[in-house]
């Protein structure tokens, strides 16, 4: 039986990218004030019925939306500035490398740093348990201070309202609203399916799995993050999905207000031409005809 379905996207630079289950769509504010959308079909092979089993497609979702979110910001980058719309793109090793010192680089900052700063304390906080909820803290610290540092740079702040108005264009279709700025500027900026909270739900999620784990040597506490970080993920992705769909109900609710209260961080509120903009993304996807999946 067809579903509705929802809707996602991603700020990028001067637009939003929007996504369906078979196309994607990036609108740009150009330099001449203009708004280009451009929409291009979506990679087939995330779409593989293994590659969609509950945990497995968390992880999936993750690099699926690290490789088309890393090729829109490079899209969007050069139209914002001017340059050609058939320049020349990043290339697969391109992207490969792009990708990899990103990762590497998240693992460094949210994996490395806050397991070794949890094993230096093994002497004031002893056994596992005491030592995960130290390395979970750590991590969420340094989370939550990586984001504050960021929000605080001029560029990352408009990229910040783009974020806002997307979320408030998803709300407006989802409300079943005509796609206009009137409309979309009543609606919330904060989204429970964000993936700002998908992150930090991924940061709570990873105490609990950790916790399973042997703390010595520190070469092996290192290598069983990284190795378990797909079951993560994974089940992080599921109580994502799950908490959104409900999140009216009394009992769940409290769930998602830590994801929407980070959000007041790396949201901001557009003004009208962002709005216009981000409607523009979600129109070009709702014309390609993927409302049900």
């Amino acid at each position: 039986m067809s579903r509705p379905v929802q809707y996602g996207g991603q700020a990028v630079i001067e637009g939003v990218m929007m996504r369906g289950p078979h196309e994607s769509a990036i609108a740009v504010r150009l330099p001449n004030g203009e708004i280009e959308v451009t929409c291009s079909k979506l990679n087939t092979w995330s779409s593989k019925s293994i590659l969609k089993l509950p945990l497995i497609r968390g992880f999936v979702a993750l690099v699926d939306s690290l490789i088309l979110g890393t090729r829109s910001l490079t899209f969007s980058a050069n139209r914002s500035m001017g340059e050609e719309k058939d320049g020349k793109e990043l290339g697969f090793w391109e992207m490969a490398l792009t990708i990899g010192v990103a990762f590497a680089l998240g693992l460094l900052l949210f994996v490395g740093l806050p397991t070794v700063a949890a094993h230096l304390f093994e002497a004031r906080v002893v056994g596992a348990v005491g030592q995960n909820l130290l390395e979970g803290a750590i991590r969420l610290g340094v989370f939550f201070l990586y984001i504050l540092l960021i929000s605080r740079l001029k560029d990352i702040q408009r990229v910040f309202q783009y974020h806002g108005a997307e979320h408030k264009a998803i709300f407006t279709y989802e409300a079943g609203k005509d796609l206009t700025v009137d409309n979309a500027r009543s609606f919330s900026r904060l989204h429970p399916r964000c993936g700002t909270s998908f992150l930090l739900i991924v940061v709570i999620v990873s105490v609990f799995v950790f916790a399973f784990v042997g703390l010595y040597p520190l070469w092996w506490r290192l290598l069983s993050r990284i190795l378990l970080m797909p079951l993560v993920a994974g089940i992080a992705y599921e109580v994502l999905k799950f908490s959104s769909r409900n999140f009216e109900s009394p009992w769940l609710h409290w769930f998602i207000v830590p994801g929407l209260l980070l959000q007041k961080i790396t949201t901001r509120e557009p003004d009208d031409a962002q709005l216009e903009v981000a409607l523009a993304a979600l129109k070009g996807v709702l014309d390609s005809g993927q409302e049900l999946s």
